[in-house]
């Protein structure tokens, strides 16, 4: 029976998709700079020609990850094995080589705009990152379709942010790593049926700096309790603002968790020790934490930049998921607002604003890009795909009038003119 195709020549009905990307490829970028863009280059081709020989179809490819569609499973695994054979035998400039973790599910997704939507989307996403480079993952669908194809248990597992466990399996082949780390999984459901994942040491994200500013003593130690236990390194804790200023030249964080009331008057002296550090330590991500919703405070904060800015209410240091993702974000130079400050901006938003031509889905994709979520997690949160996502974005700038030769500029520039609106 033949498979039914969209006007974009992608399968529909029953269909496999096969998500990769590279690991640790922050490192490389460290290691590389320049050097990079060719390593993606030749990443991008091998990826391509394995997919292209497998009889398999484009539907997104960003950065170092690539989103793939095929009509049937087999071609998905042999596409894998491809793409595993010409990343080994490619001569990299790194000093390790180029490693791609790779995760095969099939499903029945639905399509929106010539393009994948639903959970099948999101679960070969999180199935790949569950795992590690050189390795290829198969969910459960999968493996029950595929015959005479080599697979082991690893057990039942719960992926971050599905729910239920199902049962993952790995690709064996003669030629490929056998032995890998468990896999990166919060929730794991043990399984005496599940044959061991290997034992070797699995490589860590670089623990980022944090200095913790807050008069409440009991709330910075639990703060720095509970961050340490995330994997941040804490080099200094502050109970007014000139200490803070002081550790902060000192130690050289990554980013300043502070509380916008402190010493002596209570009022905003953490707001105005936060203003002081972006402008003499750009280099240093802010996250201030306040007990109300002040939205004059937030938009004071983010007057100039949204880079490396974030705005927490401190119920949120409870949700330790949350609260240490936001301050990872703002480390790395992402932003996170929360989400009761955005409700807030877009009920004061002007009678008229650039806003009002936005559809009510980009301005769903502007409101999760103010929080600070990446394409990715507001693809996961909308159920449309990363593809999807770029889309609204795309359209997002042209609207407000943010030309393309501002590069990444655009998407702060976007946050801000939400903010101002």
């Amino acid at each position: 029976m033949p498979v039914a195709r969209t006007r974009s020549g992608l399968p529909t009905g029953t269909v496999t998709f096969l998500f990769t990307d590279i690991e640790d490829s922050t490192g490389l970028l460290r290691e590389l700079g320049d050097g990079y863009l060719p390593l993606i280059a030749d990443h991008r081709r091998l990826v391509r020609m394995a997919a292209e020989g497998a009889g398999g179809h484009e539907v997104d490819a960003r950065g170092d990850e690539f989103f793939l569609a095929f009509a049937n499973a087999e071609d998905a695994v042999r596409a894998a094995v491809e793409i595993q054979r010409y990343h080994a035998e490619h001569e990299w400039p790194s000093r390790e080589p180029v490693r791609v973790r790779i995760a095969i599910h099939t499903g029945q997704p639905t399509m929106e705009e010539d393009d994948y939507v639903g959970i099948d989307v999101h679960y070969v996403a999180r199935l790949c990152s569950a795992g590690h480079g050189g390795q290829v993952l198969l969910s459960e669908s999968t493996t029950d379709v595929l015959q005479q194809v080599p697979v082991k248990s690893l057990g039942e597992h719960e992926l971050r942010g599905l729910e239920g466990t199902d049962r993952i399996f790995q690709l064996v082949h003669p030629d490929a790593d056998d032995d890998f780390p468990p896999l990166r999984l919060e929730g794991t459901a043990a399984d005496p049926q599940a044959e061991p994942a290997g034992g070797r040491t699995q490589k860590s994200a670089r623990r980022l700096r944090v200095v913790i500013a807050d008069d409440a003593v009991l709330l910075r130690e639990g703060m720095a309790r509970l961050l340490g236990e995330a994997g941040f390194d804490i080099v200094g804790q502050s109970g007014n603002a000139d200490d803070l200023l002081l550790k902060v030249r000192s130690y050289a964080p990554d980013v300043a968790v502070v509380d916008i009331r402190m010493p002596p008057t209570q009022t905003d002296e953490g707001l105005r020790a936060a203003r002081e550090i972006r402008a003499t330590h750009p280099e240093v991500g802010v996250l201030v934490l306040s007990q109300h919703v002040e939205p004059e405070y937030a938009t004071e904060l983010l007057a100039d930049n949204a880079e490396g800015v974030g705005y927490l209410l401190k119920d949120r240091v409870s949700d330790l998921e949350e609260f240490a993702a936001a301050v990872r974000r703002v480390g790395e130079g992402g932003s996170a607002l929360d989400p009761a400050l955005v409700t807030q901006l877009v009920g004061r938003r002007r009678k008229r604003s650039p806003l009002d031509d936005l559809t009510p889905r980009e301005l769903e994709v502007l409101e999760l890009m103010a929080e600070g979520r990446s394409n990715q997690a507001i693809g996961e949160r909308l159920f449309i795909t990363p593809r999807a996502v770029e889309k609204h974005t795309t359209s997002i700038f042209r609207k407000l009038g943010l030309a393309p030769d501002l590069a990444d500029h655009r998407r702060v520039l976007a946050v801000l003119a939400f903010l101002q609106s």
